[in-house]
This record gives structure tokens, sequence and C-alpha cells, in this order.
């Protein structure tokens, strides 16, 4: 499914810059990003998106409440969904996810799939682990993965 007619909102924030894509009132897309290189086209949904994004960033909000519109795969949204079913300071491996989604050889189509998640930090892939507990992979570097899980008080060997 391709998306049409998406706006696009940038923002500012202490912890990560991100674009924010929408369509009508439902998530499109989260991008982050050092800089603006777009025309921002900012409405009351945008803002809404990030007031939670805001909220979570100072740790204020553990979970979010945004209508989400994906242009995914049947796969990749059985891994997206099992993603939004990850509590707030907690991890699980790719073996995990694939088998919560019925495929338990799937572990590394997961990690592809995270890999390709439009919507990261709300659809929270920066969750997933390697089953021996390290970080692997992370589409923003192992960098930001690592800052989202501390900030979320993540406990990590590596």
């Amino acid at each position: 499914m391709a998306l049409d007619n998406v706006k696009y909102a940038f923002y500012e924030n202490d912890f990560v810059n991100y674009i924010i894509g929408y369509k009508d009132d439902k998530l499109v897309s989260l991008k982050l990003v050092k800089e603006n290189n777009i025309d921002s086209i900012k409405n009351s949904f945008s803002d809404f998106v990030n007031k939670q994004l805001e909220e979570y960033f100072n740790q204020e909000r553990k979970v979010f409440d945004i209508p989400l519109l994906l242009d995914a795969t049947g796969f990749q949204k059985k891994v997206y969904f099992a993603l939004l079913n990850i509590e707030y300071g907690k991890t699980k491996s790719y073996k995990d996810i694939a088998i919560e989604i019925n495929n338990p050889k799937a572990y590394r189509a997961v990690g592809l799939a995270n890999n390709k998640n439009p919507i990261p930090i709300v659809i929270p892939c920066h969750r997933v682990i390697s089953s021996n507990k390290k970080l692997t992979g992370y589409a923003y570097g192992l960098d930001m993965k690592r800052r989202l899980l501390n900030l979320e008080g993540c406990i990590l060997t590596n």
C-alpha cells in the first residue's frame, strides 16, 4: 500500500530531532534526524504526536496513544503489533518475537522487519535485543538504541 498525501512536520528536541509523517489523523512515519531538510507542515495532529514524544523523552509517558497507519507487509505488521506489547523498560529477543507471532524460526526476518519499522520509538523496536542479552542492530545505530533503553531504565550488559 503506497501512501499518498502524507504531510511531514519537523520537531526539535534535546534528546533527538525528528520528522513526523502523518496522513489525516494517523501517524505513518517517524524519522530521527540531525537537522530539518523538509518543508515542515505542522497541525494539531502533528502537535499531538509531538506532545506524546516530548512526554516520553521527559520520562513522563510510558505508553503511546497515537493512531497508526502502517504501510507494511502482513508479516511486518505481525511483528510491529508484537513490539507494541513490549512494556516500557523491558526487552525481548528477536527469537521471543518470532515465537510470539507463531513463526519460531523467523528471528532473522523479525530483525529485518525491525530494521524497516517506519515508526520507531512509538513501535518500540529498540526494545528488541539478541538472545544473549546484547545490543544488536538498530536503524539509527546502537548508540541511539542504548540511549533509548537507558532512558527507559533498562540495564544493559554491553
